[in-house]
């Protein structure tokens, strides 16, 4: 079974998870509660750096939607950024582009979340 980790930074008013390998049903909870800390918190620009990660499962995927209706309810957003072909696939298959900001890479979404506050 492969680890799974996160690293939480900050850039400006954009707080970034960097995830690190495996993320199912097993490794779920951490994402949650990462999530959910920076929910408390109050930090709504929220930007997952997916460079690392090597496979996302249904669970995982729904922890996002388990989230996004209350960060945008508080002006905010949860943009995806630096997805492989793979990990990127799967968001596709279920019509995630379509709810989520996806982008090439890091610097992008934060020129996003940048040009919203302006």
């Amino acid at each position: 079974m492969n680890n799974f980790s996160i690293n939480t930074r900050e850039n400006g008013n954009v707080q970034i998870l960097d995830l690190k390998g495996y993320l199912d049903a097993h490794t779920t909870p951490e994402l949650e509660k990462a999530l959910q800390t920076l929910v408390e918190k109050k930090k709504f620009n929220i930007l997952v750096n997916c460079k690392e990660l090597t496979y996302i499962s249904s669970a995982g995927l729904g922890v996002f939607m388990a989230y996004i209706e209350d960060v945008r309810k508080h002006k905010g957003d949860i943009k995806l950024s630096n997805m492989t072909t793979k990990v990127y696939n799967i968001f596709d298959l279920l019509g995630f582009p379509l709810l989520y900001d996806i982008v090439k890479d890091e610097a992008e979404a934060i020129g996003k979340f940048s040009a919203k506050a302006n």
